[in-house]
């Protein structure tokens, strides 16, 4: 299915097979994220509003003048820049950490991706260890990252 043809309630109920707000939203999508089948995947499921802005306003315009690898990781910097502009507001104090973070996630989905990486086959309780994971390590890198420049 095409998300540029979609509004965005289409796309909520299409990636949490519920309307937005709707009972059960929530666990949907982490139900769906977690048990992806891909890194990709994981991002497909994970905060569908968020998603379709980003796949809408940024990835598609940036995938028609980059190479979609590149525009997926840039998708990922203007989203921890978003991140890290919230943080700012609220601490009122500069905010350099989803940036970082989320280019490594950015990194797992191209890398994924590069070396076909499908867990479909495995159980659900087996993708969202590994999705779990693969978050988990990149925040990891993140804040050992932190040590060193702070």
């Amino acid at each position: 299915m095409q998300r540029d043809a979609l509004s965005l309630s289409q796309y909520i109920v299409y990636r949490n097979g519920v309307p937005a707000g709707a009972r059960g939203g929530l666990r949907n999508m982490f139900h769906r994220a977690f048990g992806a089948a891909t890194f990709a995947g994981f991002w497909r499921h994970w905060n569908p509003i968020f998603g379709y802005v980003l796949g809408r306003y940024i990835y598609s315009p940036l995938q028609r003048v980059v190479p979609r690898p590149l525009a997926l990781i840039l998708t990922f910097v203007v989203c921890g820049a978003v991140h890290d502009l919230v943080t700012m507001a609220v601490r009122g104090a500069p905010a350099f950490f989803f940036v970082p973070w989320f280019v490594l996630l950015g990194t797992g989905v191209v890398l994924g991706r590069a070396v076909g990486l499908d867990l479909s086959g495995r159980p659900w309780v087996a993708r969202a260890a590994a999705n779990l994971a693969y978050v988990l390590a990149c925040l990891a890198i993140t804040l050992a990252g932190e040590c060193f420049i702070w």
